[in-house]
């Protein structure tokens, strides 16, 4: 089975990575993800900021929900902040639903059309050179360098079975040396269709990348806190901070830090003591 496919072509010449990549996401690739059935760049945009640090199984819904709700770059434009956010809730990170947001109002104030090319793509709030290279492949096909945590894991465990502290400025001459140059798009999907696999069968081989890092504990930290706030707002719009006390579960002391931030990042309000998701308010 897939198993065997693996285990029979570690450190294979580039012909046939590429060829046994094309095989096995032709059997085993995740077809029916719902933003690899558009490339407009709007959704794909969407489901970019949406998967990072997201798995595959909670975003699916969130961005099926998010577009019937938003579903044009012109309806997210005229949306106000707070209803994004609320939308937003169960993916965490919200700043990049803020950028998200912010992006769409660049956009419609350029008529609508998005950046074609990846340089033009990181003019845009929030988005990096993975972010606007994924819209660069996705949307329209076309031939950048990307790398994320699937693309390494691939390269990692077919190209350096033995090594560690492995950079990536030694994977990404191997990324562009394999890219199929006619369709990028397929042929991303399936490195990280197949990255994703190995992932879930091996010990996970980024570990073995220069760039790993654990990502910290959820429960008891300020990211708890922040996602608590945003979330108690959502819920009853205007409170006060002795509320937010009240309401939230996380650390205490992580709560007027937090909410400072948020302040100071445009995702919460604050007027005479009340807090809300309303940044409009004067």
């Amino acid at each position: 089975m897939v198993t065997t496919l693996v285990d029979s072509h570690l450190e294979c010449p580039m012909d046939n990575f590429r060829n046994f990549l094309r095989n096995w996401h032709q059997l085993y690739g995740r077809h029916d993800l719902p933003w690899r059935h558009t490339t407009d760049p709007y959704c794909i945009l969407v489901s970019e900021l949406m998967l990072q640090q997201t798995q595959v199984g909670r975003v699916i819904p969130k961005y099926e929900a998010f577009l019937k709700q938003f579903p044009t770059v012109d309806a997210l434009s005229r949306a106000k902040l707070a209803d994004v956010l609320i939308a937003w809730q169960g993916l965490g990170y919200n700043r990049r639903a803020k950028y998200l947001h912010q992006a769409a109002k660049l956009v419609t104030e350029n008529g609508g059309v998005f950046p074609t090319t990846q340089q033009e793509m990181q003019t845009l709030p929030g988005i990096g050179p993975y972010t606007a290279g994924a819209v660069a492949a996705f949307s329209f096909n076309q031939p950048v360098i990307l790398i994320e945590t699937n693309i390494r894991t691939v390269f990692l465990y077919h190209f350096f079975p033995n090594q560690s502290e492995v950079s990536d400025s030694e994977l990404l001459p191997l990324i562009e040396a394999t890219l199929d140059l006619d369709n990028p798009r397929e042929w991303y999907w399936a490195l990280m269709d197949y990255g994703s696999y190995l992932k879930s069968v091996l010990p996970n081989p980024t570990r073995r990348s220069k760039t790993y890092s654990k990502q910290s504990t959820f429960k008891g930290s300020k990211r708890q806190v922040r996602g608590e706030i945003i979330r108690t707002l959502a819920q009853h719009p205007l409170l006060t901070k002795r509320e937010l006390e009240l309401a939230i579960n996380g650390k205490q002391e992580y709560l007027q830090p937090a909410l400072t931030a948020l302040v100071a990042e445009g995702l919460v309000s604050e007027k005479s003591g009340t807090y809300s998701l309303d940044t409009t308010r004067s």
